[in-house]
């Protein structure tokens, strides 16, 4: 199925239904019906059609969790053009990076955001169109309601396939830089599907979207198929305990995906109140493992309430699912493989392993990317095993049940507050520092994130350089998420014959005694 026609169906089923409620700050409500997102959506796609752009041109979106955010994915998806979902979390050397490596040719930005697109526009000659979700005017860039006024609100007829690049989004790299996964219709259509049977969506649902549009959790993994389905999206923006409590209470909340930090907050929030989420049956969670003890504790204090942990990455959707019907027997498990997609867990050689049996993590069918943008040798060794394989780099047992179970990440990457986060990014940054001679970042534990990053670093002769300075350097470079959080100055590192820092041994005293995965 073509995206667009996702939406095409449900306002044909539900016009006067509201497909979107945004729930902003100060007590800000706004509802879109599906009538009215079909209608804007259509109008979005004629205005981008008549930039004269060729078919697969890169459309940027920065921007928070705002009813035109919904606008966009959709209307871009009835165009041919590929939208490229960026991070509202990039500093601005990031946000260039990314912009100039995706060949974004138009940016639709939301206003909070000016300042930082002023800031970067310069270093983006391919950008010759700024669309700003603004109020009021600001030079060199053009309001979204004018952009899109005067356009037809019926669908373009352009020719589109469900083979055609539809979307991409930046995930994190080990070489240092993210890389931009790109995806077709049919990929984020399986997806969307997968979710709707997994976590048991229906159009009566009233889903809460507490985590950000730009990442596939929120966008492809619920918005998209609450739009599919029929069903209301609340957009809880920005998210807090209190936030989603209002909202469960004002709007019905029935549904929601959320990363483990935010089902914990919420969890161990003193003004907690489970009588004011009575609505709410299902909870959906990915990104890093949630704590055995906060599911305990969601389903002793919210027996009506339903956990599905899902399992998947941005090149592949979700490849795994563990429903509410399978805890706590198979609690610590991530689940298995939906009924769409395949999942299998591989020795080397590409041969499924014996159940109990270490491998890594793979899947194939139409829910795996079309490949890294611009990335060809990355692309590659993600489908080194062939037979359309793609590698997941997690390594994992699975069970006589077909549960698979994470043993280890096998690339360096850390989990932060669900979101992922490689070392070698923060390295670089700190290279930068003419002080450093080397430095090792790695994950250590953390009560409220589960993990955030620590750096070692080791001086050139005769340097000195304080905390201060390396936090400086790290602000100027990297999103908030990636600072490191705690520093240390060493004398020497612990090294393999063949030169390489071992970080196994700088992380294990942290992690004496904990589970990590």
């Amino acid at each position: 199925m073509l995206t667009g026609d996702m939406l095409r169906r449900s306002a044909a089923r539900f016009p006067d239904k509201p497909a979107i409620i945004f729930r902003g700050p100060e007590a800000t409500r706004r509802v879109l019906t599906y009538r009215e997102l079909d209608a804007l959506a259509n109008q979005l796609a004629h205005a981008l059609l008549a930039l004269g752009l060729p078919k697969g041109a890169k459309v940027s979106m920065l921007s928070r969790n705002l009813p035109e955010y919904g606008v966009v994915f959709f209307g871009t998806a009835r165009t041919g053009l590929v939208l490229n979902n960026v991070s509202i979390l990039y500093a601005a050397d990031e946000l260039a990076w990314v912009l100039n490596k995706s060949d974004t040719e138009v940016l639709i930005a939301d206003a909070q955001f000016a300042d930082k697109v002023a800031q970067v526009r310069g270093q983006c000659p391919r950008i010759k169109t700024v669309v700003l979700i603004a109020s009021q005017d600001t030079p060199d860039t053009v309001r979204f309601c004018d952009f899109i006024a005067g356009q037809p609100s019926t669908a373009p007829q352009v020719p589109l396939s469900e083979l055609d690049p539809f979307c991409m989004t930046y995930t994190g790299g080990t070489t240092g830089r993210p890389k931009g996964v790109l995806m077709n219709h049919r990929a984020r259509d399986v997806t969307a599907h997968t979710v709707v049977v997994e976590e048991r969506l229906t159009p009566e649902d009233v889903v809460a979207i507490v985590t950000p549009l730009f990442h596939v959790a929120a966008l492809n993994i619920m918005f998209q198929p609450a739009v599919l389905i029929g069903a209301t999206s609340v957009l809880v923006t920005p998210w807090s305990p209190e936030a989603f409590m209002d909202a469960c209470e004002a709007e019905g909340i029935t549904a929601a995906f959320m990363v483990p930090t935010q089902a914990n907050t919420l969890a161990t929030h003193p003004k907690f109140a489970p009588e004011r989420l009575d609505t709410w049956t299902k909870l959906s969670f990915a990104g890093a493992p949630m704590p055995d003890w906060v599911q305990r504790e969601l389903m002793a204090q919210l027996p009506q309430l339903k956990l599905t942990q899902i399992y998947g990455q941005s090149e592949m959707g979700v490849i795994a699912a563990l429903p509410a019907h399978l805890l706590p027997a198979k609690l610590g498990s991530v689940g298995r493989q939906p009924y769409n997609v395949d999942m299998a867990v591989l020795r080397p050689d590409g041969t499924p392993v014996a159940v109990g049996e270490i491998g890594e993590v793979a899947t194939r069918g139409d829910n795996v990317m079309i490949g890294y943008y611009g990335e060809p040798e990355q692309t590659e060794a993600f489908f080194k095993l062939g037979q359309g394989w793609g590698l997941s780099g997690d390594v994992a047992t699975i069970d006589a049940d077909g549960c698979v179970t994470l043993v280890d990440r096998a690339k360096d990457m850390l989990i932060s507050g669900g979101e992922n986060v490689y070392p070698k990014e923060i390295e670089d940054a700190i290279y930068g520092l003419p002080e450093v001679a080397e430095v090792a970042v790695f994950g250590v534990p953390d009560p409220k994130f589960g993990e955030v990053p620590a750096a070692y670093i080791l001086l050139k002769p005769g340097m000195k350089l304080a905390e201060e300075q390396v936090l400086a350097q790290c602000e100027a470079k990297l999103a908030r998420l990636k600072r490191p959080r705690l520093i240390k100055f060493v004398e020497s590192f612990p090294k393999t014959p063949i030169g390489k820092i071992q970080k196994n041994l700088l992380k294990a005293p942290y992690w004496e005694g904990r589970k990590r995965i």
